[in-house]
């Protein structure tokens, strides 16, 4: 038997289990109710619809010629709301038909003298009443009116700073410096506020398991009352797999008087650290320093003190000494005269 042949009468099994099923009287019984509780959904919509409510809306808010050569200090409201009553029909319509339209506030003429402009109730329910129905009850607006604050506006440079956490897989770490670009940006804001700003940062940004070198598009927090050059910047990441070097470098110590020679026990040690892989031939004992002041052996009674590595490369990380604490000897030069 074909496939064919075996489809064909699958499909004539189906169709004759569908025909019997629908000339069954429970079936149509339940046909018969199912339409009944559709009528009377749609009578009681209708009676619904006839009836008075409350409700909130929102108005969008669209600012048109604003001076180019000011900038808002306070926080500029994008949208007002309003409570209406109105029937069921007419809400409806508002909802998923006549949608409002924006309330344009026009600031041709505003006042750079007195850096402020009012917007009064007046205007904007007359605005309002423009777009609802005669038979729509207006309520409430909120707010009822408000005033735009401003400055003139001012331009000054502050470097980007990235804000977030940044987590590697075990054996990477960040290699070097993390790269912003631009470095800087230009902030616009009254002098006030330029006056308070010392940096600007990315919005936080979080990096989980990284094992390789990563490059993002970044936002920039914002800061109320100014406008950036850019909104975005992008930042490089330096993520590399470090392994462990350890060099023998020489114990200095600095600042020792004509009169004094210092010995100390080891006269060397060894300073291990964590590299990126593909900086480990590069890495040398003259770009270490392990050095201890001399003030510091002058105030010891113990004859034991820690050294510390006062000089290292940027991209090294984690440079520890072994040991931690040297012996000293302090001596009488008897060469000096």
């Amino acid at each position: 038997m074909s496939w064919l042949t075996n489809c064909v009468r699958t499909y004539h099994t189906v169709l004759a289990d569908i025909k019997a099923f629908l000339h069954r009287q429970r079936w149509k019984e339940a046909l018969i109710f199912s339409c009944f509780v559709l009528l009377s959904f749609g009578f009681w919509l209708l009676q619904s619809l006839q009836q008075e409510y409350e409700t909130v809306m929102s108005i969008p808010l669209r600012y048109n010629n604003v001076p180019e050569d000011i900038i808002f200090t306070n926080k500029v409201p994008q949208e007002i709301s309003i409570r209406i009553k109105d029937k069921g029909s007419a809400l409806l319509n508002y909802m998923i038909g006549q949608k409002f339209r924006s309330i344009t506030i026009d600031m041709t003429g505003a006042s750079k003298e007195t850096g402020k402009f009012v917007v009064d109730k007046k205007k904007i329910e007359a605005e309002i009443q423009k777009q609802v129905l005669a038979t729509t009850t207006l309520y409430s607006i909120e707010p009822q009116s408000f005033t735009l604050r401003y400055g003139m506006r001012e331009s000054r440079e502050f470097p980007v700073v990235f804000e977030g956490n940044i987590q590697t897989e075990k054996g990477f770490l960040v290699s070097s410096d993390i790269q912003i670009s631009p470095s800087h940006v230009t902030v616009y804001a009254s002098d006030s506020i330029l006056n308070s700003i010392e940096e600007v940062k990315t919005a936080y940004t979080e990096i989980k398991n990284g094992k390789k070198s990563i490059t993002r598009v970044v936002g920039l927090q914002p800061i109320e009352g100014t406008n950036f050059e850019t909104n975005n910047v992008s930042v490089t990441i330096p993520i590399e797999e470090y392994t462990e070097k350890a060099l023998s470098i020489p114990v200095e110590v600095t600042g020792v008087p004509a009169n004094y020679k210092i010995r100390t026990f080891p006269q060397i040690v060894e300073v291990s650290c964590n590299i990126p892989i593909s900086r480990f031939k590069e890495l040398t004992e003259d770009m270490f320093a392990v050095e201890v002041p001399y003030a510091q052996l002058e105030e010891n009674v113990s004859g034991t003190i820690e050294v510390q590595v006062t000089k290292k490369p940027d991209w090294v990380r984690y440079c520890h000494t072994t040991p931690t604490k040297i012996e000293f000897l302090l001596e009488q030069n008897t060469s000096f005269k």
